[in-house]
């Protein structure tokens, strides 16, 4: 999406004139605001905020009803308040609002934090393979250190219940693949099947992303990651989820038959599949031996969100283009979860 400039008149989602007498109150000092909205659509809203001299980022839920656990503000404060004081990277936050009458829903204030999101193989080719691989080394990296941070420890201890994440996993993709049923999808049932019968004992409690990637890391001209963006859906669980979560979309940037996420791992130095999971394994103490089942998981549960997405199509309830292919491009998708579960670390 292209930046949008405005201000308290045109700018859906930000009263600039109700903001500035509200940041006060909570004791952020700011002269005359801008607002720019860098990321909109039916995830959260993030602007670019700018007084001339200080810039910040405000995140908001979209416009809209929507369902406050699928967009809870205070949530992603919480984690990135906790995770400041240590070595995983995250924007300083400067204010959570949780008032709905000053914007319309909850919102929260961080630090603007330079950096790209990289997402395009084609936007890390011109850096070099030697660049590219330092760049996915430090990705590896910041997630292990992720991984080993204690949550009691970051005062995170009731985040989230940890106690059978993974089962409860498999139950909720599964409720979610009912619910978008609209065909016969012997596969997925296959799939579910075998996960709900090999749910392994979970590696240590940890703090889960959720949607752990590149272009949910921003990373500056000198190839440092900067800020790990995007918590909206991170909890307590088995931090091995996010590992293969990220794998997974890596798989799908290399088929041309499933719908593009990122390709950044296409890009020619950029760590393989092995390397990243040797590389994760070297900075980690957790057991991967049971690691087929977590990429099993994680293609079923994006299988189930691309079939929420064709049942929505089929519908007629999705607005633009590309979403014809989605159907057929589930099924690959399947048979790499099926092929997963068979595989060995």
């Amino acid at each position: 999406m292209d930046d949008q400039r405005s201000d308290a008149v045109t700018l859906p989602g930000v009263d600039l004139g109700r903001l500035s007498a509200w940041l006060p109150t909570a004791g952020v000092e700011a002269g005359p605001l801008s607002a720019t909205l860098v990321a909109g659509g039916k995830s959260n809203l993030t602007y670019a905020l700018s007084d001339g001299t200080r810039r910040w980022i405000l995140r908001r839920p979209p416009l809209g009803h929507v369902l406050a656990t699928a967009h809870d503000m205070a949530r992603e404060y919480t984690v990135m308040s906790a995770l400041e004081p240590t070595s995983v990277p995250v924007p300083r936050m400067s204010a959570l609002c949780t008032d709905v009458d000053v914007l319309g829903a909850p919102f929260y204030l961080m630090e603007h934090v330079e950096g790209t999101p990289y997402r395009f193989a084609g936007e890390l080719e011109p850096l070099g393979p030697e660049r590219t691989r330092g760049i996915s080394e430090r990705l590896v990296d910041t997630m292990a250190a992720l991984h080993a941070i204690d949550p009691m420890a970051v005062g995170l201890g009731d985040f989230g219940r940890a106690d059978g994440f993974l089962g409860r996993q498999v139950v909720r993709w599964k409720k979610q693949m009912d619910a978008s049923h609209s065909r016969d999808l012997p596969a997925a049932d296959e799939l579910h099947a075998r996960l709900a019968a090999a749910v392994p004992a979970e590696s240590a409690a940890g703090i889960v992303h959720g949607d752990y990637r590149l272009d949910n890391v921003l990373v500056d001209a000198g190839d440092q990651a900067t800020a790990v963006l995007d918590w909206e859906m991170a909890t307590l669980g088995d931090p091995l989820t996010d590992l293969a979560l990220m794998l997974v979309y890596h798989r799908l940037g290399e088929s041309a038959a499933l719908p593009l996420v990122t390709n950044a791992a296409s890009a020619p130095g950029f760590l393989s599949e092995q390397e990243i999971i040797a590389r994760y394994a070297a900075g980690s103490d957790r057991d991967l031996s049971h690691f087929g089942f977590y990429l099993g998981l994680a293609a079923y549960k994006l299988a189930a969100i691309l079939e929420g997405i064709h049942y929505r199509y089929l519908k007629g309830q999705t607005v633009g283009e590309g979403f014809a292919g989605i159907g057929d491009a589930i099924h690959p998708l399947l048979d790499a979860g099926l092929h997963a579960t068979k595989e060995s670390y």
